[in-house]
């Protein structure tokens, strides 16, 4: 600690970005003298409906050191192998994008290029075959691999569904514990400093102050701090993105017991509905433009699709797709909906919170605020915030859809040039760059483009240097061993009765059996039937 260690952080918001800056601070700010405080109302409802995640939230409840059974018991969570994505190419259509990677790389070439060049040659199945989380979620099934095992199960990727707002409770408990102090109230004036503007305090209703060195703002949309206060400016997506409502609601699982491991996103003719497995409930929304929908038809559309009765009263939600010009502006830095907010239509919502968080932690300042800290923090947030928009855009673009205005509007609209370039190299040979990005890796993008259609006319060069028999062979072999595994792995349900039980969870079926040939429940480590890495590689 010196003169200029930053002694006091107030983080105003609670919910599910309050709370996971507040628990990261708990962990990583405890030093003997950085006291972090947060306060918030609970007469100022959070708009929750970030349920959804993607694998990096493994990272983030790992860095805190969070069991995962227990926290998935305490939130009510499932496990999420992808998403399905219905009606998106064209109505009728579906495709599957999986977490983690499809086949393996045979002597340096990516496994899509293999299977472009296969799938020249004869009939093939879709490239979700090769994907471990793919065919897990295809039966309804889920396991752990042990870190040593060889078993296909290793590439099994997930992430998780979640009661958000029973996540932001256990981290709030979380915190609490690390010496994090809440206090209750609303806000009734931010107070700068006269010199620089910097923020230096917020005053509560009852005349309480809370002061602070650094501000989070996680006040939610209207942004309390860095947009009210400090206004810092909103670049809009809105021309790319136009969806600029959505109406949600919960209703009970049609399944009890056997949640789908994985998100439903299902087009409809002025947006997407989304629908999410947890243990106790379905979370469904529907995002849907305004100048195509109206809100009472919105709500209507989405009531009558519910696959049970509703349990709550439907929430509407306005907002604008973008960002906040700067999401460290002075001494405030803002996260969540207060930085910005790009649809949920790939469940960025919570990760965008986490990577504010873990860049702030990165570049945690002291007193002086050096500008090239807060330039450098605000420079990757920029770029995370548009490859998410650019893959976002993409879903719209790539369709074949012309049924309605709202299609037409989209798959003729002019993109930004940043993803018309990553297209057009993809439509050619399928190539991608993804180096560097921590988001959305070529698999990503390639389970996308292949499932709206973009096929590429042809393949890269180096592909046809591979022997095209044992490349058939391999590609069957590592067919064969996913869906084998997949068939053989206990339910999801199951699992999570086994390792998570939360109780709020809806009641059980009758036990399934024992999994066959005894496969262990909560590990594998059984030999893989194809070893492309070692001798059993027929290449």
């Amino acid at each position: 600690m010196n003169e200029h260690s930053i002694r006091r952080v107030v983080i105003v918001g609670g919910g599910t970005a309050g709370w996971m800056a507040a628990a990261a601070f708990a962990r990583f700010l405890n030093n003997g003298y950085t006291q972090v405080t947060l306060v918030e109302s609970d007469e100022i409802g959070t708009v929750g409906v970030g349920e959804a995640t993607i694998p990096p939230i493994i990272n983030f409840n790992q860095m805190l050191g969070l069991d995962e059974n227990a926290f998935l018991a305490a939130t009510a969570g499932t496990f999420k192998l992808g998403i399905e994505f219905v009606n998106w190419g064209a109505i009728g259509e579906r495709y599957f994008h999986p977490f983690g990677t499809y086949g393996h790389d045979l002597q340096g070439i990516h496994f899509h290029q293999l299977w472009l060049r296969e799938k020249a040659r004869r009939p093939i199945a879709d490239i979700s075959a090769w994907s471990m989380s793919a065919m897990a979620a295809q039966h309804g099934t889920f396991g752990r691999a042990n870190e040593d095992a060889r078993s296909p199960v290793r590439e099994l990727f997930y992430a998780f569904h979640f009661d958000a707002s029973l996540y932001a409770r256990y981290l709030r408990d979380y915190a609490e514990k690390g010496g994090i102090v809440r206090v209750e109230g609303k806000i009734a004036t931010v107070n700068q400093r006269p010199d620089d503007g910097y923020v230096e305090a917020v005053t509560l209703e009852d005349g309480r102050r809370v002061e602070g060195d650094l501000f989070i703002d996680c006040s939610g949309f209207r942004g309390l701090l860095i947009e009210e206060t400090l206004h810092t400016g909103y670049e809009s997506y809105a021309h790319w993105l136009p969806c600029d409502r959505a109406v949600a609601v919960p209703c009970a699982l049609p399944r009890p017991g056997e949640p789908d491991p994985f998100t439903r996103s299902t087009a409809h003719q002025a947006g997407w509905q989304w629908r999410i497995p947890l243990q106790h409930r379905m979370g469904n929304g529907l995002v849907y433009c305004s100048d195509y929908l109206d809100d009472d038809a919105a709500e209507a559309q989405l009531l009558a699709s519910l696959e049970a009765e509703p349990l709550a009263d439907p929430r509407r939600i306005r907002f604008t797709a973008g960002r906040r010009r700067d999401c460290w502006n002075r001494n405030v830095v803002a996260l969540g909906l207060s930085s910005g907010f790009i649809e949920p239509l790939e469940s960025t919502s919570i990760h965008l919170v986490q990577a504010g968080i873990q860049r702030l932690l990165a570049l945690f300042p002291d007193k002086r605020f050096d500008p090239t800290e807060r330039d450098e923090f605000n420079r990757q947030m920029h770029d995370l915030y548009e490859d998410v928009r650019d893959f976002i855009i993409l879903h719209y673009k790539a369709t074949r859809r012309d049924d309605s205005p709202f299609w037409d509007k989209v798959r003729t609209m002019e993109i930004p040039d940043s993803l018309q370039r990553k297209i057009d190299l993809f439509a050619g040979k399928g190539r991608l760059f993804r180096e560097g990005y921590d988001l959305f890796t070529s698999p990503s993008w390639v389970a996308v483009c292949l499932g709206q259609g973009i096929v590429p006319k042809s393949w890269e060069p180096a592909a046809d240097a591979l022997d095209e028999q044992k490349v058939a062979v391999a590609l069957e072999q590592m067919r064969h061993g996913y869906l084998d595994t997949a068939q053989r792995l206990p339910t999801h349900g199951d699992f999570l009765r086994r390792t998570a039980p939360s109780p709020l969870a809806a009641p059980a079926p009758a036990p399934a059996p024992t999994p066959k040939d005894d496969v262990p429940f909560f590990s594998f480590t059984a030999e893989s039937p194809f070893d492309v890495g070692g001798g059993g590689s027929p290449l």
